[in-house]
């Protein structure tokens, strides 16, 4: 079993927190991409941003896989039930790299040619690497599991694969959603605790367990997560619409013209006005929607007000990860630095 040394960041700082994680975690990720066959290998690199698609290094590679939201959360669970982030290092990796053949995947899905501000792993090779890649790196993150402690890793794993069955069935409803004419807030929002809470709620009750938390904490920890992570999808949701390309690294707008129904289209499209009416008669449209359509969709959207819903769906799903989080119980440190990873995921913009 891999030993780390890993040492504390201060107390509540969510940029030492992300930076902390990702130097601890990054070289064991590494690792595990590097276990790949060397084809898969080349793929999975350049998608962590490690490398160019000529396959030399990347500039800044080592702050390019992505922000560590994930592997932060597993790192911090850990240390709010008592334990060290050190133990909970092989989790925190396996949970990354699900995440990781998660975003491959669901770019291929949702025909979204950028990801991280370069070309997806489908537009810069093809779709069939892309879903094999993907599959390398579900594969991976269970071997990275088991470098954790034995006394953890039949539960563990239980739990873990668990998780991504109701991951890919959250993307599976996702995906049927786009040919379904009626779709209810809460069809969508029990989506969105599939393809995107599932996972963070894996990552903090591994975190918990990996730290030898008591039953109760790994369970609260869960909840916590299980919340966090539907409140993360939801500023997704609302980014797709109204960020900015630039800083998300992802094409705004293409939800829409798609006719995705993220959750605040499906709550306009639910709130019963005349917006709602001509935002339902454009996603009936047989065509694909003209640029100047696709903009008219967004003012649509926000015109029945699901922009403000949204958001404050969101902040409330922050303040019940919260009231979880108090259950379990955690130490003074564990609970800052939790609390500002929940603080990001509520106010991120990107």
């Amino acid at each position: 079993m891999t030993t780390h040394t890993v040492s504390v960041p201060p107390e509540g700082r969510v940029g030492d927190l992300l930076d902390q994680a990702r130097m601890t975690v990054g070289p064991a990720l590494r690792a595990a991409v590097g276990e790949l066959p060397e084809a898969v290998r080349e793929v999975a690199t350049y998608h962590f941003g490690w490398s160019d698609l000529d396959g030399d290094g990347a500039s800044g590679a080592e702050r390019s896989w992505g922000k560590g939201v994930r592997a932060a959360l597993v790192l911090a669970c850990a240390r709010a039930v008592g334990g060290t982030a050190a133990a909970a290092v092989p989790a925190a990796t396996a949970v990354e790299l699900v995440h990781n053949a998660s975003l491959i995947q669901d770019d291929l899905i949702d025909d979204d040619a950028l990801r991280r501000h370069r070309p997806a792993v489908w537009a810069a090779y093809d779709a069939p690497t892309a879903m094999l890649v993907g599959d390398a790196l579900l594969a991976a993150s269970v071997r990275a599991l088991l470098e954790g402690s034995h006394r953890h890793v039949a539960d563990a794993t239980a739990g873990f694969l668990d998780a991504i069955q109701r991951l890919i069935a959250g993307e599976m409803a996702d995906t049927a959603f786009e040919s379904s004419r009626d779709v209810s807030l809460d069809q969508c929002t029990a989506m969105i605790a599939d393809k995107t809470g599932a996972l963070i709620e894996a990552a903090c009750a591994l975190g918990a367990r990996y730290g030898d938390g008591s039953p109760e904490q790994i369970s609260a920890m869960g909840c916590f997560g299980r919340h966090l992570g539907i409140a993360f999808q939801v500023v997704d949701d609302c980014l797709g619409i109204w960020g900015v390309s630039d800083i998300t690294g992802k094409p705004v707008l293409a939800d829409l013209r798609r006719r995705k129904k993220s959750l605040p289209v499906v709550y306009a499209l639910t709130a019963g006005t005349p917006e709602s009416t001509e935002l339902a008669e454009l996603y009936r449209l047989d065509h694909p929607l003209a640029d100047e359509l696709v903009e008219r969709a967004a003012e649509l959207v926000e015109l029945t007000g699901a922009r403000h819903w949204a958001t404050d769906y969101g902040r409330r799903q922050v303040e019940l990860s919260l009231g979880h989080l108090a259950a379990a119980h955690p130490t003074t440190d564990g609970r800052a630095q939790l609390i500002a990873l929940a603080d990001l995921v509520r106010d991120r913009e990107a």
